[in-house]
């Protein structure tokens, strides 16, 4: 099963793209709640480059990767990448006053998916956010 979010950003492309494509900026976007926070991220943006973001706990209590390969990179359009088993991609639709960030990718099974959209969607809200403090 595919899940897909998204969200409108409210900045031009190339501050989008590189948002989302800059370790530093990974850093202060990438977490779900307030309670978590991002503290490393690793970006090798080329087809067959990897990716890695270090998720963990603001309490310490819980921490995980996230990690993958690019197989897919057009700049300020799209990105996709594999991770583990699943796929995901990344589509950066331009408008008149923004671009639609949209992410589809293959559900885990683990969880219901209503959790795993509403976590997905909750990362790409503060995404947003971040970009357009900054825009």
């Amino acid at each position: 099963m595919k899940i897909t979010v998204e969200k409108f950003v409210k900045a031009p492309i190339a501050k989008v793209w590189s948002a989302y494509t800059t370790p530093a900026d990974i850093e202060r976007w990438n977490a779900a709640s307030d309670d978590w926070h991002t503290t490393k991220a690793v970006v090798d943006l080329r087809v067959g480059g990897q990716f890695s973001s270090r998720m963990e706990a603001k309490d310490g209590s819980f921490g995980f990767d996230f990690a993958g390969t690019y197989t897919k990179i057009e700049p300020e359009k799209l990105i996709e990448y594999a991770f583990g088993d699943r796929a995901a991609v990344v589509e950066f639709l331009p408008g008149a006053d923004g671009v639609t960030v949209r992410v589809t990718f293959d559900a885990e099974t683990q969880n219901p998916a209503d959790m795993q959209r509403s976590g997905w969607q909750a990362i790409l809200d503060n995404f947003a956010r971040h970009v357009e403090a900054r825009a």
